[in-house]
């Protein structure tokens, strides 16, 4: 390894069928207002609503409802939660959902005391928050984005056509989380199933990268192995607890900045999907699906590709598809590595095309405009190089 790193991770984690009792502990550590934000109403019918409710109520907490946060929350919905947390003086945002709710939470409890516009001060020049920032809990009901133990807040600008990322500090983390894995039983298929693709691409962000002997490589192989695994169980039996519990503790570790140290990283899939969203409002996960094969082909095909690019591929192909390396050279096992990343993908039932999520030519530009490039995987795009991705992703 050669990079030097500080690793600190101030999320307290409750984990396992019974997490959710662990609540009550929880909420003695905060003042009397909490606010209570959550989706478009799916918690009210699997019952985990009522379980929250009665336990607020239960330690003696006012709620101020903030309902309707949307798969792809907004940055006119950021405002509406920051000023309503900041008129109720609200002490605890409790965040029930998926990784869209709890990464718009983390957005709020920055935004709600900012003296400037949060949108220009975080998800343009992306600043770190010098206000008052309201503490954040998670209650997790749908696996993909690692937001229960990270910095990070996702907000879409549709008048600018921009989807763009925050990672903010330690200070935004949610102080807890729980994991239930029979919250996310619920889920519906393609929304579960975009999940999975959401935590492969979160590692394969951080894998694909540098030419050194790293350790964190190895865990995070250990963690696509075991994401393939419990995936092909999930599939066919969605209430399988074992397999569902493996992927959300998967979901975890693949984006709470563990295997990020001591090493390079890329995130220029999650550049391309999220501008690709920013114009369609696709699923997240989908967004990836469908430009990661092109640009990892792109890679393995440049002639401008950093060192270790295609050995890296290689060692992907052996170490997490067991692809036999006996007689090939690297350039074949990366090629095959990628092939059998395509078959899983067609397996577990992702979309594979864009236009499927309603990218057309006429939108390719828009998309390309709002793709940030960078320069820390193992190519840098020029926009020339996007626009070929995204046609050969249709």
């Amino acid at each position: 390894m050669f990079g030097n790193f500080t690793y600190s991770n101030p999320t307290k984690l409750y984990f396992g069928d019974e997490s959710l009792s662990y609540l009550h502990d929880e909420l003695k550590n905060y003042g009397p207002t909490v606010m209570l934000a959550y989706g478009g109403g799916s918690i009210k019918k699997n019952g985990i609503y009522d379980a929250v409710c009665e336990i607020l109520h239960a330690e003696g907490k006012r709620i101020v409802e903030l309902p309707g946060v949307m798969p792809n929350p907004t940055v006119e919905k950021l405002y509406e939660g920051a000023r309503l947390a900041r008129e109720n003086n609200v002490d605890l945002i409790l965040a029930v959902g998926g990784g869209s709710t709890i990464d718009y939470a983390k957005g709020v409890s920055c935004s709600a005391w900012c003296e400037e516009d949060p949108w220009q001060k975080y998800y343009t020049r992306f600043e770190e928050a010098t206000c008052k920032v309201i503490p954040v809990g998670a209650i997790l009901t749908m696996v993909g984005t690692g937001s229960e133990m990270n910095g990070g807040s996702v907000i879409t600008n549709h008048s600018l056509g921009l989807k763009v990322g925050k990672v903010f500090g330690d200070y935004a983390f949610p102080k807890f989380a729980i994991l239930n894995p029979k919250y996310t039983f619920t889920v519906p298929q393609y929304q579960m199933v975009a999940g999975f693709f959401d935590i492969m691409s979160h590692i394969l962000e951080q894998y694909l990268s540098g030419s050194d002997d790293n350790t964190t490589d190895y865990l995070a192989e250990g963690l696509m192995r075991s994401l393939v695994h419990s995936s092909r169980i999930a599939v066919k039996n969605p209430q399988n607890y074992e397999a569902r519990s493996n992927i959300m503790w998967t979901a975890t570790w693949a984006l709470n900045t563990l295997i990020a140290k001591g090493k390079s990283t890329d995130w220029e899939v999650h550049m391309l999907g999220q501008a690709m969203g920013a114009i369609t409002d696709a699923t997240h996960g989908m967004t990836l699906a469908v430009v990661s094969l092109p640009y990892y082909r792109h890679i393995i095909n440049s002639p401008n590709a950093k060192e270790g690019a295609v050995a890296k591929f290689a060692r992907f192909a052996a170490n997490v598809w067991n692809v036999d390396r006996t007689g090939k050279s690297e350039k074949q096992m990366a090629e095959e590595g990628l092939k059998a990343l395509e078959n899983w993908m067609c397996e577990i039932g992702l979309v594979m095309h864009s236009a499927e999520l309603g990218v057309t030519e006429e939108n390719i530009p828009a998309i390309a405009d709002g793709t940030f490039l960078l320069d820390s995987g193992y190519v840098t795009l020029t926009r020339d190089d996007v626009v070929k991705i995204l046609r050969e992703s249709m």
